[in-house]
């Protein structure tokens, strides 16, 4: 009797896991499909890659979020705001995660979603990670597809009621630095750009963001993940986005925490003030605490960093 209820136990648990599994498979696929469309970067073939048995992996998170890793094929998902809402302005968003996952949700189709209620078009890049197993050049994966989607945003504008001149970027912690990137190196193109479109931001949103890659202030992970182990001084300071800024940088806004220990709080201090030293507009905004990775709400407190946002693209002209 005793082993028979164990048994019946044992049964009823392994049924339970089972659909609890089922039902997280499809809860992570519904957060991806409630895009309108996506979209491969490259349709063809994917520049900067070797052959791979590789597969991209995704997962849930204990916070029900999807983890993404191991991308081969990059892809936007894109999110429209009705025709009622649309003002023409669009934002590349790229979630963070180290250079070595990509935390899909609470930063990217969250934001996707929230950003559409402002009438605002919206664009989840999915990114290749660095990886030599999967790359001739690691370094430069990334901001190919950072690159790529710019590129595509403004070639299909009009087919997304977008105008091409008012098209952003968004990046949390890693892909904040990618998002940094892409602002900073815009003239230094590593796609194939035959239409000559033009690959700089018109602003940028950087959360929490890894922006230098200097010994004292980088997010190692980060660094180790995209120039390697012992990249050289020179390398170092090409990926430190605060030492490449000019006066034709991209207005910029800023978040970040004073007790963030994972992305220490200065990258995003230094990366202001070397806009405001080249008279670039910036506005940044610092939380006495709050860590690392709250994405679009930081539980510390009730003030919320998309209300300042959404101000600042107002006053500059992004949003009615």
């Amino acid at each position: 009797m005793k082993t028979a209820s164990l048994f019946s136990i044992k049964y009823l648990f392994l049924a339970i896991m089972k659909k609890l599994l089922l039902f997280l498979s499809f809860f992570s696929a519904a957060y991806m499909v409630s895009a309108q469309d996506s979209v491969l970067l490259y349709p063809r073939s994917v520049p900067n890659s070797k052959p791979s048995d590789i597969q991209e992996h995704r997962e849930i998170d204990a916070q029900g979020r999807a983890r993404i890793s191991h991308v081969t094929n990059p892809r936007l998902y894109v999110y429209l705001p009705s025709k009622e809402k649309a003002n023409g302005t669009a934002v590349i968003i790229c979630p963070g995660g180290g250079y070595a996952r990509l935390a899909a949700t609470h930063e990217g189709f969250d934001v996707a979603k929230a950003l559409n209620e402002w009438g605002v078009a919206a664009f989840v890049l999915i990114y290749r990670l660095p990886d030599d197993s999967i790359m001739d050049n690691k370094e430069i994966g990334p901001l190919q597809d950072a690159q790529r989607s710019i590129a595509i945003v403004r070639d299909r504008a009009k087919e997304w009621n977008i105008n091409p001149n008012k098209v952003g970027i968004m990046g949390f912690s890693a892909g904040g630095h990618l998002a940094s990137t892409a602002g900073t190196h815009y003239d230094r193109p590593v796609i194939e750009n035959r239409k000559r479109m033009n690959l700089r931001p018109d602003f940028m949103v950087l959360l929490y963001p890894v922006i230098s890659f200097s010994d004292s202030l980088a997010h190692m992970g980060s660094r180790d993940n995209l120039i390697g182990k012992t990249p050289t001084a020179d390398k170092i300071n090409y990926y430190s986005n605060e030492l490449q800024i000019n006066a034709q940088t991209p207005p910029t806004f800023l978040v970040h925490a004073k007790d963030d220990h994972t992305v220490k709080v200065q990258n995003s201090i230094d990366f202001y003030d070397a806009l405001v030293k080249n008279k670039v507009p910036a506005e940044i905004h610092l939380f006495e605490k709050g860590g690392h990775g709250f994405g679009m709400n930081n539980a510390t407190t009730t003030d919320k960093w998309m209300d300042w946002l959404k101000v600042w693209m107002q006053v500059n002209g992004w949003l009615k």
